[in-house]
């Protein structure tokens, strides 16, 4: 199945590591000195012209690939749900 991440940017539901609020997550250091040697390695694709909201992590032919997104958390998991039944 496929998860629409905002703009023009679909993903494979199967691809998905994690979902992270990144108001929650970026108060830690190790999260911070993730995303920042992740935008390093060219690994980061924005997917939002907004404040962003959350970062999915996915793993795409054996590459990470951390898309940040102005929706929530909480849009993306009712998105997974709704995508589910």
């Amino acid at each position: 199945m496929f998860l629409h991440l905002g703009q023009e940017t679909v993903i494979t539901t199967e691809s998905i590591v994690a979902m992270f609020d990144i108001d929650a997550c970026t108060v830690s250091k190790k999260t911070r000195d993730f995303l920042a040697n992740a935008e390093k390695k060219g690994e980061v694709v924005n997917v939002s012209y907004e404040l962003p909201k959350s970062f999915v992590v996915c793993e795409k032919q054996g590459k990470t690939v951390v898309y940040i997104t102005q929706l929530s958390t909480k849009t993306l998991l009712l998105r997974l749900e709704k995508i589910n039944f």
